[in-house]
């Protein structure tokens, strides 16, 4: 399937920005970084925004196609950004997805492929998870918590991610960082302890608890108990049905 791909960079070569695309066979138009840029710019099924190096440039154009409000709102729009910025993307961004500059033609097709293919309401009810209280929305990269919405960089969003899909499940550090970090990456499982830490931050003191630590062991999203509805009605979990029963004795 041949998609039109728009590139937003100052360069004169998508390829500079995303070299797979000399791979692929999609038709490829480059405009400039600019709102104004789209308004000749014709048909396109993905914007592909080239992130490597303004990232704070990139971030406002990201939410002014999220939200213009037309056919821009609804296109997708994926952001090209180097390694080293990855810790800034979140979920203010508003980004369907992000790709790094060197990812191969298969893995680019493939994002392509299934950035197109949501459509509508029912695509992003799928890609909601709903762990208890906590909501995950992949689509737009966003987690809410009993509606409040986390702000949460990449990496943090993407471990939340794994850890709330896998829940009940032990992991150690190191499959933690092969899991969310990626076989390449060089920095120690000391970068999981510090993500968790920030993690539990953000989920506040109330709802740290679910991500549980495993003494010698690594982490796991603990499962919502049953007790937690009598919880938020401030009714005790061990109310039984007899208790009346045993008023009427007293």
């Amino acid at each position: 399937m041949s998609l039109d791909l728009l590139v937003l960079t100052g360069e004169s070569d998508a390829t500079s920005v995303l070299p797979a695309l000399d791979l692929l066979p999609h038709t490829v138009r480059v405009r400039a970084p600019e709102v104004t840029a789209l308004l000749d710019a014709g048909h396109r099924d993905v914007i592909l925004l080239d992130a490597r190096s303004d990232l704070a440039s990139a971030k406002s154009l990201c939410r002014l196609l999220k939200g213009a409000g037309d056919d821009d709102a609804t296109t997708p729009v994926i952001a090209v950004v180097g390694e080293g910025g990855l810790v800034a993307v979140s979920s203010e961004w508003r980004t369907d997805d992000i790709l790094l500059p060197t990812a191969g033609p298969a893995e680019v097709d493939a994002r392509l492929r299934l950035a197109t293919t949501k459509d509508g309401a029912t695509s992003h009810v799928d890609a909601e998870l709903r762990v208890g209280d906590l909501v995950i929305d992949e689509a737009t990269y966003t987690a809410r918590l009993r509606k409040r919405t986390l702000e949460l960089t990449y990496k943090e969003f993407e471990l939340l991610k794994y850890l709330a899909q896998h829940a009940g499940r032990v992991f150690t550090r190191a499959q933690l960082l092969q899991e969310v970090w990626g076989y390449d990456f060089f920095g120690g499982t000391r970068t999981v302890d510090v993500h968790v830490r920030r993690l539990r931050a953000k989920l506040g003191p109330e709802h740290e608890q679910m991500i549980g630590t495993v003494r010698n062991v690594g982490y796991k999203f603990e499962r919502p108990s049953k007790s937690a509805g009598a919880a938020k009605t401030g009714l005790p979990s061990a109310i039984r049905p007899v208790e009346s029963e045993e008023l009427s004795t007293r």
